[in-house]
C-alpha cells in the first residue's frame, strides 16, 4: 500500500460554522479533508470545490453523529473514499465538531431536548471515535470542541454545558488510553462566536453581541477565522507535544 505524504483531516460537521472554516484553514495548510454534513449537501460540496481551488483534496460525506446506528456504514464509506481518493486506508486527524445548540432555562429543559443534545454530543462523540480508531494513524491527532459554557454560566445553557463538560473529561480519558499509539487528544473550547449556531444569536443580537464583547479581555465577539485557524494549528507539528489539554479561545471572556 502507498503511503500517502499528504495529511488527511475527518471534521464532523463541516459544510458551515466552524466546521467550514477549520477544514478551509487546514486546507490553507497543506491538509486534505472529508467533509461531514447531516443535511446541507450542497454547503458540502462548496466546501469541497473551494478546498480544490485552493489545491488539495476533499470529499464529502452525509453523517448523522446522532444516530450511532448508521455508525458502522459510514465507517465503510470513509474507507472506500480513503482507497480511491488517497489510495491510502487511514487518516491523520479526527475533528469532533458537528453540534447543536440547545437555550432552555433548567427548569424548563426538557427529556427530549436533553436526549437530542446528549446523543450529538457526547454518545457521538463517544461511539463515532471508537468506530473510527482503526482508521486513525499511529501519531495522529484527536480535537473534540467544547465550549466557554463548561468553564462559566449563563442561565439557559445547563444541558448544553454539562454535555460539553463530559466531553472534557473523555479527552482525557482518550489522551490516557491512547497514549500508547501516540494519539494526542486535546479539546478546543470557543467563546461566543458570530455564526448561526444557536439560531444567529450572538451574531444577530445587538444587545448579546455587545455584553459578550464587554465581558472579553480583548473588547469583541469571536469570528469563526478565529476558531479554524487555532484548530488548525494546534495539529500543526509545532504542537505535537500538547496533549490532554483543554485550550478555551475565547478572547478572555468573563476573566
Amino acid at each position: 500500500m502507498a503511503q500517502n505524504a499528504t495529511k488527511i483531516a475527518l471534521i464532523t460537521g463541516s459544510s458551515r460554522g466552524l466546521g467550514r472554516n477549520t477544514a478551509l484553514a487546514l486546507a490553507n495548510k497543506g491538509v486534505d479533508v472529508i467533509v461531514t454534513y447531516r443535511s446541507s449537501e450542497a454547503e458540502a460540496k462548496n466546501v469541497v470545490s473551494t478546498i480544490g481551488e485552493i489545491g488539495g483534496k476533499a470529499v464529502a460525506l452525509q453523517l448523522d453523529t446522532s444516530n450511532t446506528k448508521t455508525f458502522d456504514d459510514f465507517v465503510v464509506q470513509i474507507k472506500q473514499s480513503l482507497q480511491d481518493t488517497w489510495q491510502t486506508e487511514q487518516f491523520d486527524f479526527l475533528v469532533n465538531n458537528a453540534g447543536i445548540g440547545v437555550y432552555a432555562p433548567f427548569a424548563e429543559t426538557t427529556e427530549e431536548e436533553f436526549d437530542r443534545l446528549m446523543n450529538i454530543h457526547v454518545k457521538g462523540v463517544f461511539f463515532l471515535t471508537q468506530k473510527l480508531l482503526p482508521l486513525i494513524k499511529d501519531g495522529g491527532r484527536i480535537v473534540n470542541l467544547s465550549s466557554g459554557l463548561a468553564r462559566f454560566a449563563l442561565p439557559g445553557y445547563a444541558a448544553y454545558g454539562a454535555m460539553k463538560g463530559a466531553i472534557e473529561v473523555l479527552t482525557r480519558y482518550l489522551a490516557k488510553e491512547l497514549g500508547q499509539r501516540q494519539i494526542a487528544v486535546n479539546v478546543v473550547a470557543p467563546g461566543a462566536i458570530e455564526t448561526d449556531f444557536a439560531e444567529g444569536a450572538v451574531r444577530d443580537n445587538p444587545e448579546i453581541n455587545n455584553f459578550i464583547a464587554s465581558q472579553t479581555a480583548l473588547g469583541r465577539v469571536g469570528l469563526p477565522d478565529d476558531i479554524g485557524g487555532a484548530i488548525a494549528s494546534l495539529l500543526s507539528e509545532d504542537n505535537r507535544w500538547v496533549n490532554a489539554q483543554r485550550i478555551e479561545v475565547s478572547g478572555g471572556m468573563f476573566l
